[in-house]
Formats: C-alpha cells, structure tokens, sequence
C-alpha cells in the first residue's frame, strides 16, 4: 500500500466540512406526509397539466407558442451554451419599468443550476481564498455560509435589526466595509429566509452608495414574485454596475425539480459569471421546461396558483393566532411562508417563546401527524419559532388541526418534553437544515 493520506491531501477547509443537511434528510416525501418545510410551491408547476400530472394536450387548433414539445431525440447532442432564448424570456418578465426606463438584456444574465451555483460562482469570481470576506445578515440564508466555507471564504456578520422587523442595517454593514477592504460581497435576502420580510430599496441604496468600498451587492430574491407589485429589483442593476440580483424559478414558478437560477447584473459581471461557468450547465430538459413556464399563457398559470397561495398565506395570519399555543408572527409576509413563535404556555397566562415546546411541536407534526414544518429556534431573533411554507388549502387545513392537537398536549405536560442537553442536540440538528 502507499502512502496516501487523506487528511493530508485533502484542503483543510474541505476536511472541516459537516455533510450538507437538506430538507428531504429527516422527512421523506412519501406521497402522504404534508410537507411544509422547504417553501416549495405545493400546487405545482406553472405549466399545463391534467388532473394526473402530465401535460395536457393542446387542442388541434392551439397554435400558440405554449405547446410544450421535447425532442428526446436530441438528446444526444450537447446543450445551448449560450440560452440566449431563455435569457430574453427572464428579461421580459422583469422589464417592469418602475426603477429604470432602460431594458434587460440577455447581456444582463447569468443562469445556473439553481440559485446555489451563482451564489457560488460569484464568490469564486470575487474572493481569493483564504484572504477575502463576504458580509451576511444573519438571520438568512444557509447557503451563503456553506459555499463559502466550501470556498474558504471568511464571513463577516452583521445582523437584521430583531426589534425593528428584522430590517436591512445598512449604517452597520458601511461601517465594516469601511474598516475591511478584504470583503467583496454583501449578501442581502430580500425577501428574507427564513424572516419573509422584503428589505427596502433604500436601504440597499446606502449600501451601493458607500463613497469607498470596492465590491458587490447580491441580492437574493428567490421569493419575490409573492411581495408586493414592484418589489423586485432586478432592472435596477441597469444603474449600478456593482449590484447582482438572484432570482428563481424554484418559487413562484414551482420548477425546484429543473434547477434554474439567474443573475440579473451589469454586463461586465454577467460576462464573467459566464466565463467561468462548465460550458454546457443547463440542460436541454431544463431549458425547454423553463422557456415555457415564461410563455404568456403558462405565466397565467403561475400567477393563479400564486394567488392561491397567498390566499392561504393570509388564512394562516388569520387562523394561527386563535390556537392557544400560538405567539407572534415574526419578520413579515412577503414570501411564500411565515415564521411564528411557539409559546411554552398560553399568552393569557404570561406564555413566552420557547425553543423546548417549538422543537417537541415540529417533532409531534411530522412523526404523529405527517406534517412536516421547519424548526427555526436557534436562528439569532427567532427563540421558539417554526417557519411554515403556505401550502394548498387541505394543506392548511390539516396543519391547524393537527398543530392546535399537538400544542394542547404539549402544553399539558411541557415539564417532561426533553432534558436540557439532549434538546440542545436535537435544536441543533434541525435548526441545521439548509432551506
């Protein structure tokens, strides 16, 4: 034998690494549990499909361009490098014309597998590893650390204000870049994961206005089809040339099975993103489902099943309040989830926010009840909170029923749920969870 040594081969930031823990490791989809816990869209692709969920057929005269046709004879041939096709379906959906009069063009884009390969390529294009920072807003994201201590990309936290709905800090984030040259990102969720709260357009103005700071502004706004009209920013990086905006069509688009993301930016950026990336990184399958998601009449599909879910969203702000158990809604509600406080008693009897009872609720749900929700508590602000994807409306349905079950039994015996080490443990492993 050799004299090969792992531990000595391998980068040490890599050997470090704790495996990636995602939302399908502990609850699987078993076709009965209800899963509410990676904010997917659960009524499905924004694409035309029958009651069994396969494409419905056009008629004989629907000569549109929503007909959805894959070649699988093509399929021996490489993939468009370049989408170009695809890329101008993206921008049309977002030359809105509220924050520039100018256009996106395909000259503008970046797309990826999904929004975790340009929050990677990003990183790999602006910070030298082992000597570069990137500024995160804790609560947020988790993927933004896992990449860059994959990178070995050092981070510097600034935290969301947790007494002023988790707001952007932007006075705080400009003074760090102007003590540190070494950072190059500042990563900014807007809406925000796992607050739900979209951050304000001035707000990330004081950050692309600091006089001295020589870096990028990336903001993530996987969810913003389900904010308010106008909320997104990505023509805006048609003004600055050092702002990125990530987008999805995960979300909204319910497409998280093809895994496309892009990045809306300057075209000095977009051209090397796309230098950098492997040469064929969207697939023929991806693409062609993705281009006809963009189609005018499957876009209506969207919008409708999006509405439903902020029906939904509202009911759950209505609703969840009336269950004894239930403390305050934090952040805002701007995606398509909420995050909430789960109380160790009522409120009527001084009931505060607890991790211990907020844990034993997200285990009863999906191990009893086949609910599957997201433990939020060990995030910084978030002390007893779930965060609850909007699901369909017999989804919600059986959420409030079988949550209002568990938190009368929960608060019947909150003496005897875990001792304090071994609930330490198990915070920790499912606050873990990247999602």
């Amino acid at each position: 034998m050799g004299i090969f040594d792992l531990a000595r081969c391998a980068r040490p930031n890599i050997l470090g690494l704790e495996p990636y823990r995602c939302a399908r490791d502990d609850y699987k989809d078993n076709g009965t549990n209800i899963l509410l816990d990676a904010n997917e869209n659960a009524y499905g692709p924004g694409l035309p499909l029958d009651k069994t969920g396969k494409l419905a057929h056009a008629s004989a005269n629907d000569h549109s361009d929503t007909q959805l046709e894959v070649d699988l004879r093509g399929l021996n041939r490489y993939p468009d490098p370049h989408q170009i096709k695809l890329k101008q379906l993206l921008c049309n959906l977002r030359n809105y014309h509220i924050h520039t009069s100018k256009d996106l063009v395909p000259k503008n884009l970046f797309v990826g597998v999904g929004s975790d390969e340009v929050i990677d390529a990003l990183l790999r294009c602006f910070c030298t590893p082992g000597h570069d920072k990137i500024v995160t807003c804790p609560p947020t994201y988790g993927m933004y650390a896992v990449s860059a201590q994959v990178n070995d990309i050092h981070i510097v936290k600034v935290p969301l204000d947790t007494n002023n709905h988790f707001a952007l800090r932007p006075d705080a984030i400009n003074e760090v870049l102007s003590s540190d040259p070494t950072i190059k990102l500042v990563y900014i969720c807007s809406p925000g994961n796992p607050t739900a709260s979209v951050i304000s357009k001035s707000d990330v103005r004081k950050v692309l206005e600091h006089p001295t700071w020589n870096g990028v502004v990336v903001v993530d706004e996987a969810y913003i089809d389900f904010s308010p009209d106008g909320s997104s920013l990505a023509e805006w990086v048609l003004e600055w040339p050092n702002l990125v905006v990530m987008q999805t069509l995960s979300k909204a688009f319910g497409l998280a099975g093809i895994r496309l993301g892009a990045a809306f930016t300057h075209p000095a950026i977009a051209q090397l993103l796309n230098n950098m990336k492997a040469p064929y990184n969207i697939s023929s399958l991806t693409s062609t489902l993705a281009m006809a998601a963009l189609q005018p009449k499957n876009l209506k599909i969207m919008k409708k099943n999006q509405e439903k879910i902020i029906q939904q969203r509202d009911r759950l702000l209505r609703e969840l309040p009336k269950i004894t158990g239930i403390g305050r809604f934090l952040g805002g509600s701007d995606a398509n989830f909420l995050l909430v406080e789960i109380l160790d008693q009522p409120h009527a009897q001084g009931g505060k926010p607890n991790n211990k009872t907020a844990l034993a609720a997200y285990e009863r749900l999906a191990e009893h009840k086949g609910v599957v929700v997201r433990f939020r508590g060990r995030e910084l602000g978030c002390e007893g909170c779930l965060r609850i994807t909007v699901g369909t409306e017999k989804e919600v349905d059986k959420f409030l029923r079988e949550l209002e079950a568990v938190l009368h039994e929960l608060l019947e015996i909150s003496d005897s749920v875990h001792g304090s080490s071994e609930e330490e443990a198990l915070e920790k492993e499912a606050n873990d969870i990247v999602s």
